[in-house]
């Protein structure tokens, strides 16, 4: 999953939700520094990875693009599911999205200077393109998969994946709803051991 379906599973939790922001921008147990509570969100975010690339729909989903993308497939689907979250937010949040991202944005600026140096860069790119709340869009995911084929330097073709995702958007999107409801079950329940 990606830094939404990341954030919207933290459940509110402001800790959780650093350390499930953050856990991508550090490198194995390197997150003494910071509070237990962090540590626990870097925690489930890697438990919310391995349990996402087990998942049988997730690997049909990956086996869609696999040919043309090779081990890129996963960052995109990644990708994908964020869009479809965003696109079906009302569906899992009484709070609107643009109120949602909006405040997620204002949290992130204000603690960004205590926050790994990735996770700053990242910060200032999310806010200035209003990335959470454009995810929506497939303009939204389109200049996100433009931007991780420029980092690719053109090798992972992440760029021609919006083609993917507009002839096969159904059954992605069907992906997406099997899965999410089974990726919520097993976060509650993480989140319930942690605790």
């Amino acid at each position: 999953m990606n830094f939404l379906a990341h954030l919207y599973l933290s459940e509110n939790n402001t800790n959780i939700m650093i350390g499930n922001f953050i856990a991508d921008h550090i490198k194995g147990n390197n997150y003494d520094g910071f509070s237990e509570e962090i540590q626990q969100g870097v925690f489930l975010h890697r438990e919310i990875d391995t349990f996402t690339d087990a998942h049988e729909v997730v690997r049909k989903s990956k086996r869609r693009l696999h040919e043309r993308y090779r081990h890129y497939d996963g960052v995109i689907i990644d990708i994908f599911y964020d869009y479809f979250l965003a696109k079906n937010w009302a569906d899992y949040s009484v709070i609107p999205l643009d109120i949602y991202t909006d405040s997620i944005n204002k949290f992130f600026y204000e603690i960004s200077p205590e926050l790994p140096l990735k996770s700053q860069n990242f910060i200032k790119y999310m806010i200035q393109y209003n990335i959470l709340f454009n995810y929506q869009f497939k303009d939204g995911i389109e200049r996100v998969l433009n931007g991780m084929n420029t980092r690719t330097k053109g090798k992972s073709q992440m760029n021609l994946a919006i083609e993917d995702l507009t002839i096969l958007h159904q059954e992605f999107e069907n992906d997406f709803t099997i899965f999410f409801k089974d990726l919520q079950n097993f976060t509650v329940q993480k989140l319930q051991e942690i605790n």
